[in-house]
């Protein structure tokens, strides 16, 4: 009676695995978990050798006596850290340093500041109206560097510039003919005009795709217990919007620091080296002056003082998220 008992409660065994089944089953999951990255696989490393390469190319020439002789025939000699501190020996690098930074805050701060207005705008503009201006950023933010720039050699030109034309109308006819590339001042803030004019447009799009996301009803919240337009800003959009800021911000210092096609275009860092800045340095190095080893140097520290700053900015940006 036992042994009956015993065998009306035993569990069957479990039948074995089949191996052509548990092989499909294996050969249809992979494709679908590699096939996307083969996809994208040489996309990613012919961009990781177009990046990588000259950085790294560039690093070592920094650290070697590079000049025009080893240019044509190789065999360039190893001098350690050499050509940094003959760079950091140097007073005109510091004055570079000091200028660049000054020319990034200046352009940074007036294109968050109108781009959040422009963005701001675009909110309460109608549907064809926000759809022109809207176009009309496209099509700045589209036009090439180069054209613009000489558009803007055009509008400032002494003689038949139309700046210069306008501002004799208006009455000041001390700008009648007036030189604007010919004084360092003068050709600094055509550059900074430039520029913001040229970074507005993604910092005013990108602002205002995040300002839809914003819920209507906090709004309207906000309008109700009396909060003005300025103290609905500065209370709920900017820190809801926070991230986002940040994000234009630390783009755009990028794009400032780095500019160099519209210095070199217009005044190729003159006159007397009030526009030059270390991008356009490291070319007058590099370049007109044959030395490639202290121009390397001078762009990779350029790259190292650009990481440092954003790194900087990211910390702070993150401290300020986490006691918020």
């Amino acid at each position: 009676m036992q042994s009956v008992q015993t065998r009306q409660h035993r569990t069957p065994p479990a039948p074995p695995p089949r191996p052509r089944a548990a092989g499909r089953l294996r050969g249809a999951w992979r494709p679908r978990v590699w096939g996307p990255y083969l996809m994208v696989a040489p996309t990613v490393a012919g961009a990781a050798f177009l990046l990588f390469y000259p950085l790294l190319r560039n690093l070592l020439i920094s650290f070697q006596h590079f000049r025009f002789g080893e240019l044509i025939r190789g065999h360039a000699t190893w001098v350690g850290l050499h050509n940094y501190r003959a760079v950091l020996s140097e007073g005109d690098f510091w004055t570079v340093v000091r200028r660049t930074f000054l020319f990034t805050a200046l352009n940074v701060v007036l294109i968050m500041v109108l781009s959040t207005l422009v963005a701001l705008m675009l909110t309460r503009l109608g549907k064809r109206m926000r759809l022109a201006v809207m176009s009309a950023l496209v099509l700045t933010w589209a036009m090439p560097i180069i054209a613009a720039t000489t558009v803007f050699q055009w509008l400032f030109a002494s003689r038949y510039g139309v700046v210069n034309w306008l501002l004799t109308r208006l009455g000041m006819d001390g700008y009648s003919e007036y030189p604007w590339f010919a004084h360092g001042w003068a050709t600094f803030s055509v550059l900074v005009i430039l520029i913001v004019w040229q970074s507005v447009p993604f910092g005013a799009l990108t602002l205002y795709a995040a300002l839809t996301t914003v819920p209507g009803e906090v709004l309207e919240s906000a309008r109700i217990d009396g909060a003005g337009p300025t103290r609905i800003f500065r209370s709920i959009l900017f820190p809801m919007l926070r991230p986002i800021f940040g994000l234009v911000t630390s783009l755009e210092v990028i794009w400032v620091f780095k500019a160099f096609a519209q210095i070199w275009a217009i005044s190729r860092g003159g006159p007397d080296g009030a526009t030059t800045t270390l991008p356009v340095y490291a070319y007058q190095v590099a370049q007109s002056l044959r030395q490639y080893d202290l121009g390397a140097a001078i762009s990779m520290l350029t790259v190292l003082i650009l990481t440092v700053v954003l790194i900087a900015y990211f910390r702070q940006v993150y401290r300020q998220e986490a006691q918020t």
